[in-house]
């Protein structure tokens, strides 16, 4: 499907964002992240998403919303910056993520991008367009979710396949989308890095791992021995692996024996914050599986749980998308990937945000068949009665 991109007025710009505005995204986005995870956590799962992902699509989204709509997704989403100062800290901490071109290459790349997909005929405002344009570059892919909704939905898939390496092939499901859809706000997050130590692969063996109900398996589990930033404390073990060109890095958290769940729970930020401020240089020698998996799901009812329910349903006020408050969002859609092995990571992940237009129904009226009726079995066609009959004793 050839998909027509409507430019907005506006350019991407670049104003000078203060660094507390950054900190702030970004300590939120990190409280975020936690939060989240311990509203999808899937008990003995694997589990992998992108919180970056995640609040720059919601970014978007909270960039129509307004009244209580707005305040509750600020409050679910950690968003601690008025919104005048909120998407302009997006766009700049978006431009610090990426690293400069002339350290993307075959041993690392990392890029984010965003884009808006919108019902052909269906009116924005501008400024909400506007909005989008100049911090978070995304022009209006022109679709028609109305008639042709696969099409569209397709459509979507490929952009975020593309952007994310193959990787994320299926974001939206078939049902995903319908007739009553106007707007799709999605991101896409693509990372591969090579290790700055890779394991080698020679020294790869099957060894011994326990699962959270102490049964043991045996895995590929790669090792070497080297200097690396490691931490002791806060009831765990910590070692932080580099990637190629010094710009990311893989931060291993292992819990005490027995203690990964009450852990997880309690990993907060600040908790966090002692773990990275304790890594000092030691030579260690670490053993760790390779692993490869993805993880998706929607996040309608997580992010209801964490306080926005408002914005799935019939109050939710996106006022600022089209002057009306005939907007809602229908789901959250969130899908990412993940391979370490002796060369390196590789991880994508992918959210879209679906937003659809409210189905008013008139008021409902009630009947209860508790005594006795008569029911007719009827040929739709031609009226004709083929069977009759009455209930006066349902019991018998």
């Amino acid at each position: 499907m050839k998909v027509k991109v409507i430019e907005s007025g506006r350019k991407r710009t670049a104003p000078p964002v203060e660094q507390v505005d950054t900190a702030a995204l970004v300590a939120g986005n990190s409280a975020f992240a936690f939060k989240l995870g311990r509203a999808i956590e899937q008990a003995g799962s694997n589990m992998i998403f992108s919180p970056w992902s995640i609040s720059a699509a919601l970014g978007m989204a909270y960039a129509g919303a307004r009244g209580e709509t707005e305040c509750e997704m600020a409050t679910a989403l950690e968003f601690r910056l008025e919104p005048e100062r909120l998407h302009p800290a997006f766009n700049s901490l978006e431009a610090q993520l990426k690293p400069p071109g002339e350290k993307q290459g075959e041993g690392f790349i990392l890029r984010t991008v965003n884009a808006i997909w919108g019902q052909k005929g269906f009116e924005f405002l501008s400024g909400f367009l506007d909005e989008l344009a100049e911090n978070y570059g995304a022009g209006m892919n022109l679709v028609d979710f109305i008639n042709k909704t696969e099409e569209s939905r397709v459509a979507i898939n490929e952009w975020v396949s593309e952007q994310t390496g193959g990787k994320i092939s299926e974001l939206v499901g078939r049902g995903a989308v319908d007739a009553m859809t106007r707007l799709v706000l999605t991101n896409a997050i693509y990372f591969k890095g090579a290790w700055k130590h890779p394991f080698e692969p020679h020294r790869t063996s099957d060894g011994l791992f326990r699962l959270l109900d102490a049964e043991e398996i045996f895995v590929p589990m790669m090792s070497q021995t080297r200097l690396f930033n490691y931490s002791e404390a806060e009831g765990c073990q910590a070692v932080e692996l580099p990637y190629k060109g010094g710009w990311t890095s893989m931060l291993l958290i292992l819990p005490g024996q027995g203690e990964f769940e009450s852990f997880s729970r309690a990993l907060e930020v600040e908790k966090l914050g002692s773990i990275i401020a304790g890594l000092k240089p030691r030579d260690v020698t670490l053993t760790m599986p390779r692993f490869k998996f993805e993880f998706s799901l929607s996040l309608k009812q997580a992010l209801s749980k964490l306080g926005m329910a408002n914005a799935f349903t019939g109050h939710a006020d996106f006022s600022g998308m089209t002057g009306g408050r005939e907007l809602y969002l229908q789901d959250v859609l969130h899908k990412a990937f993940v391979a370490v092995n002796e060369e390196g990571t590789e991880a994508a992940a992918a959210t879209a945000v679906m937003v659809g237009i409210k189905m008013y129904m008139p008021l409902s009226v009630r009947m209860t068949l508790d005594r006795p009726f008569i029911f007719l079995i009827r040929h739709t066609g031609t009226g004709a009665i083929l069977f009759a009959g009455q209930v006066v004793d349902p019991g018998k």
